[in-house]
């Protein structure tokens, strides 16, 4: 999901002054000191994608550039159907799923953001999530006004209720994010955990969304699971919501191209909304996203490529007295040296290697750096080479 900093000016007015600083912004320090480096800064802290966008998609975008009408929002035709196919191959999807159920969105996070108020949530009510988690879910909560709740989803899984710090919270909490693998921790929920999760989901009428976004990227694990699955669903998708980006999988980060999939009447109230926002993914995209959907040779490779700088990178870590947690499937190394994490950012900035604090994503993280796999081969060699040094 994109993450980029913005103009450091304090907000004067509205609902930006009730929500926290940009956390990116912190970093701007410890990114200079990192680009003062001798042989250049090696970025690993944001993980955008830096590998060519398949040719394949290129093409289909520059044919479809000549687009003067206006695009729909629930897609083309051939996207949507694309969309279905896409989702049961990879997330095992129920053939019951058909094109009323999917919903292309201009990139994941722009719907992670916007998803409370587009299901209608508000005052009073909660909305859940990771407590070691991507900061949007809970700014898609605060943006309207309804309360921020981080939990321990295994916990909850394992739980239930008693995990909540206050039981009576289960009647409030209107939606729930699950995030496999996550982001940042790489952890992944297993068939069961899901189920658990959904199971007490429904019998409290809270809508799971779950993000999945790099799921195409497990390392120490067989599988990761979707909320689509009937093994976790029980054949039925009430209430289920999966989030999807291409973002990673097909060096789509720029071309904003995402989805959300599950329980029709949940996505036809997102339709009815988006329509009347005028949230539509542009026509091109929508036709280089329907070849990007159709073409699992390309995450494949980029996969591999993934796996590569993986090991460089983790052997560089442990040698540099680096403990790894987590990280079963996606694109970050979740990493302790021991010490508080802007100690570590620090650090490793003096030897031009910038990362992402752990504080970033939940008060959990403080010991923690989350490190990208989203540089070159020659910059994750370099990163390799100053870490063994340290």
């Amino acid at each position: 999901m994109a993450e980029s900093s913005g103009a450091d000016r304090a907000p004067r007015h509205g609902l930006a002054r009730r929500l926290p600083a940009f956390p990116w912004d912190a970093l701007i320090p410890a990114k200079q000191r990192a680009a003062a480096h001798p042989e250049g800064i090696v970025d690993l802290s944001v993980g955008t994608p830096v590998d060519p966008t398949p040719a394949s998609v290129q093409s289909a975008l520059a044919a479809a550039a000549d687009s003067p009408g206006y695009p729909t929002t629930i897609g083309t035709s051939a996207l949507r159907e694309a969309l279905v196919a896409f989702v049961r191959r990879h997330r095992r999807a129920p053939e019951s799923l058909d094109v009323e159920g999917v919903l292309p969105t201009v990139g994941s996070k722009e719907l992670v953001a916007h998803l409370p108020f587009q299901l209608g949530l508000g005052l009073g009510d909660v909305v859940a999530f990771p407590h070691i988690a991507y900061p949007t879910y809970d700014i898609g909560a605060r943006f309207v006004g309804a309360e921020p709740l981080a939990l321990d989803i295994a916990a909850l899984a394992a739980q239930g209720d008693a995990a909540l710090p206050d039981p009576a919270l289960a009647d409030r909490i209107r939606l729930l994010w699950l995030n496999s693998p996550s982001n940042p921790t790489g952890e992944v929920l297993d068939v069961a955990q899901l189920a658990a999760l959904v199971q007490w989901a429904r019998t409290r009428g809270i809508i799971v969304a779950s993000d999945e976004c790099y799921a195409l990227l497990p390392w120490t694990v067989d599988e990761v699971p979707s909320v689509l699955d009937p093994r976790v669903n029980g054949g039925s998708l009430d209430g289920l919501l999966c989030v999807y980006s291409l973002s990673k999988q097909s060096n789509l980060a720029g071309y904003r191209a995402a989805f959300v999939a599950g329980d029709p009447s949940l996505v036809g109230e997102l339709v009815a909304v988006r329509k009347q926002a005028g949230m539509m993914l542009p026509g091109p995209l929508q036709a280089a996203m329907t070849v990007a959907l159709g073409d699992d040779d390309a995450p494949r490779a980029q996969r591999e490529i993934y796996r590569s700088r993986r090991a460089v990178l983790e052997a560089a870590l442990r040698s540099a007295g680096g403990t790894i947690h987590g990280s079963q499937a996606g694109l970050y190394l979740w990493t302790t040296f021991g010490e508080e994490a802007m100690a570590s950012v620090e650090r490793l900035a003096d030897h031009g290697i910038l990362v992402a604090p752990g504080m970033f994503y939940g008060v959990g993280g403080g010991a923690f750096v989350r490190v990208a796999l989203t540089a070159t081969d020659e910059r994750i060699a370099a990163a390799a080479r100053r870490l063994e040094r340290l």
